[in-house]
């Protein structure tokens, strides 16, 4: 009999599933040099036997190679989603939509925000790309901005940005000093909503809603809100389609205004949807609420034609990077505020979010 075909180097029955690449001989051909012709092919190997394996390439087409015809290969990482090549500064963008701010200002690529202190977001220059004129230039349009509405000077920047180094540079500071950096995360709306399911127990037990209004009790927990309470809704209500997730007590008459148990929020433009707000209440924690407003969020935004979810999360909040990380959200950049060192002595608790 003849010999088994060895396995090649980096390559074997534990490919299987793995995104591999492989170069192989094609048998009956002469390459350029006049030695046999060689190929590499590209795709997910889907078998492997003592002979052969098969590897289905990205266009789905399934190529069967004999293993003593095989060269060398080896697995190669998974290929980035679509969602997961959008630039920082294009997601920066797409995230303006979900929680627009009441006044605005371009500044080339960047954008000058003023909500009145309602969140740090509202209340930032989101400082990406380039903002069409010399930097020192710049700083002191912001600076001329922001002091317009008695506001603290605020970047929001992408870290390891060229802004981010600039500011830094230029003396700007943590606005956050002890607060780690914020976590922007994208996940498949589809996909979420499938890891939701196979965790949730469902809404059994809880009254549940979805209104397209902040109503009194949604925003009851939210002191920031209720110190600024029309720029709050200005910012909350801002987007054309907007969702607010209520999850109360199943007992006792059904009121909109009555106390929360969980609640959340999502905004869609296009086929992107912005999730914040996800907020259970302390004496109902440990129960699965939070699965079962991110299953409300995440279907209201697949019936709107959302494909991709969003949202913000900051690093120190293990509890909530957890709940994301096993609904498939991954972290696509990280950002930080940084506050001019004119202002950054000044107290922000009034323009602080928690993200």
């Amino acid at each position: 009999m003849p010999p088994v075909p060895s396995a090649p180097p980096g390559l074997g029955p534990h490919c299987v599933g793995r995104r591999v690449v492989v170069r192989r001989v094609l048998a009956g051909r002469t390459g350029p040099s006049g030695g046999p012709a060689m190929t590499d092919l590209l795709g997910v190997m889907e078998t492997w036997t003592d002979t052969d394996t098969t590897v289905r390439a990205e266009d789905g087409t399934t190529t069967r190679i004999l293993l003593r015809d095989i060269v060398s290969g080896k697995p190669v990482p998974p290929r980035p989603s679509p969602r997961m090549r959008v630039s920082p500064e294009q997601a920066c963008l797409m995230s303006n939509a979900s929680w627009p701010a009441v006044h605005t200002e371009p500044l080339g690529d960047w954008l000058l925000r003023a909500s009145g202190r309602f969140s740090a977001r509202a209340n930032s220059v989101m400082a990406v790309g380039d903002p069409g004129m010399p930097f020192q230039a710049a700083v002191e349009a912001v600076l001329g901005f922001y002091a317009a509405h008695d506001l603290p000077a605020w970047a929001q920047v992408v870290v390891g940005s060229d802004p981010s180094r600039e500011l830094a540079a230029a003396g700007w500071v943590s606005a956050r000093p002890g607060e780690a950096d914020s976590h922007f995360q994208l996940a498949s709306v589809a996909a979420a909503a499938r890891a939701v399911r196979s965790l949730s127990p469902g809404a059994s037990g809880v009254s549940l809603s979805i209104g397209t209004t902040a109503t009194s009790a949604w925003l009851a927990n939210d002191e920031r809100a209720l110190s600024h309470p029309a720029d709050a809704i200005a910012v909350l209500q801002g987007p054309e389609r907007v969702g607010f997730v209520c999850v109360r007590s199943p007992d006792g008459p059904w009121s909109a205004e009555a106390p929360l148990w969980a609640k959340g929020r999502v905004a869609c433009d296009g086929d992107w949807a912005g999730i914040t707000d996800v907020w259970v209440s302390p004496d109902h924690r440990r129960a699965g609420l939070g699965l079962v407003v991110m299953a409300a969020l995440l279907e209201w935004a697949a019936e709107r034609g959302a494909t991709t979810a969003y949202l913000q999360v900051r690093g120190d909040n293990p509890a909530g990077l957890g709940l994301y990380d096993r609904l498939g959200f991954r972290t696509h950049h990280t950002y930080r505020y940084l506050a001019h060192p004119s202002t950054s002595g000044q107290e922000h608790k009034t323009v602080s979010d928690g993200a």
